[in-house]
């Protein structure tokens, strides 16, 4: 009789599945197919061939893949291998609270390579995989001119307050913030254009309307005082660096995948403005797929002309974790973050550190969410490259995802001294 069990059947998105099956006869080839359909009806999948034991068994944390869409020991790759059936598609979760994706796991007897349901599976199992836990708060946020949705988990407080921040995809993005409220952390998902009255295209950043929702996140009673951290991903890392220069609300910094200068549209605080590097559209390039690479596409700030551009980073009072992947075709991000280190080292601070992952590429998500490789953009007329090897990116993002809550808990969470 065959079995296929996936334990836990229901957990948060970040969290591991162990699967198993038994009940095969001795050393039988078999295939494992995970498929899975977001809000908007696009269809996912994902398959490995593997040998059964023996025992007539197979354990995932064990057995390695033969083949498929990943080869080895990958406990998790039917997960993070999934690919969307229409191209350049990218996998986001948009309602965090009220329903999980539901991945389906299918076993065949062969190697099977028709679409799922086309032949009946010898055994199936579906895992809900949520962006929320119990209890948790979503409360949406139109105070002043900040918008968003703060995410609260469940008991009094206080907890260490986080902004989180994407880049240029706009609008409301809300799945990191609730995964990392669901691990303790009060974080408020901020909308900066393309959501609600905020302007429908970025033409400017205006770090007063950052600082606003610093202060706004730090006068909620059950946000820890004094200072709050910032995690952020491209175009929204360039901004959270900034923060991290001029807000003296900020005491901790991620940095996915950034820029170390002002690059495409000014930067405005109070009286400064700082004007962007320009860019140079003559180095874009088309990969083989027709998709867009941007690596080469930003000035240099190490440029004599750019230095105006250039933030300043010595001025950061709090810890900077840049994360950035090798495989980045989207920006030069480790160059920048070099520079941005150095920078810091010159003025005697050290306050910044880099983690570095061979394979990543630009969308660091949080673990097991699949590789996005390249996907349409807004604004757009084909779609962007952001790069990544499917395993060394799965690993990067398992690997930084812990980091990140560690570097925010260790600058965030006041140590409770006893006399």
């Amino acid at each position: 009789m065959f079995q296929l069990t996936a334990t836990p059947a229901s957990a948060l998105a970040d969290e591991p599945v162990h699967i198993r099956v038994t009940g095969l006869p001795p050393l039988q080839t078999v295939t494992l197919m995970a498929s899975m359909k977001d809000e908007k009806g696009n269809l996912y999948q994902s398959r490995a061939f593997y040998r059964a034991s023996k025992a007539g068994e197979l354990d995932l944390k064990q057995a390695p893949a033969l083949g498929g869409h990943y080869v080895g020991v990958h406990p998790m790759g039917l997960f993070w291998s999934l690919k969307p059936e229409k191209a350049f598609e990218r996998q986001i979760k948009k309602d965090v609270m009220n329903s999980p994706f539901w991945i389906t796991l299918e076993l065949y007897d062969s190697v099977y390579l028709q679409k799922s349901g086309e032949v009946q599976p010898r055994a199936s199992q579906v895992v809900q995989r949520w962006f929320s836990s119990p209890q948790m708060q979503r409360v949406q946020v139109q105070e002043g001119r900040v918008r968003g949705a703060l995410f609260l988990p469940p008991g009094a407080g206080p907890f260490p307050g986080l902004i989180d921040l994407f880049g240029g995809i706009g609008g409301l993005v809300e799945y990191r913030a609730s995964l990392l409220a669901a691990h303790g952390f009060a974080v408020l998902a901020l909308a900066y254009f393309a959501y609600a009255d905020l302007p429908k295209q970025l033409q400017e950043v205006d770090l007063e309307y950052f600082e606003e929702a610093a202060n706004l996140l730090l006068a909620h009673p059950k946000i820890q005082k004094p200072g709050i951290g910032v995690i952020s991903v491209s175009k929204g890392a360039e901004i959270g660096l900034a923060m991290a220069c001029y807000l003296k609300e900020v005491a901790a910094t991620v940095c996915i995948n950034g820029c170390n200068a002002i690059f495409e549209f000014p930067l405005k605080y109070r009286d400064l403005v700082i004007t962007p590097i320009p860019s140079l559209p003559e180095r874009m390039e088309f990969n083989i797929m027709g998709a867009l690479c941007l690596r080469h596409y930003k000035g240099n700030p190490r440029d004599a002309l750019n230095q105006h551009s250039v933030l300043p980073i010595e001025k950061a009072q709090g810890a900077i974790l840049f994360v950035i992947g090798e495989d980045d075709e989207c920006f030069n991000s480790r160059e920048y973050a070099e520079q941005a280190l150095d920078q810091l080292r010159r003025h005697g601070r050290s306050n910044g550190r880099m983690l570095l992952y061979p394979g990543a590429g630009h969308l660091i998500e949080p673990p097991y969410l699949p590789l996005c490789y390249a996907s349409w953009s807004r604004g757009l007329f084909c779609p962007l490259l952001w790069g990544g090897d499917p395993v060394g990116h799965a690993a990067a993002q398992e690997h930084a995802w812990g980091e990140i809550q560690k570097f925010f808990r260790q600058h965030l969470v006041q140590s409770r001294s006893t006399l």
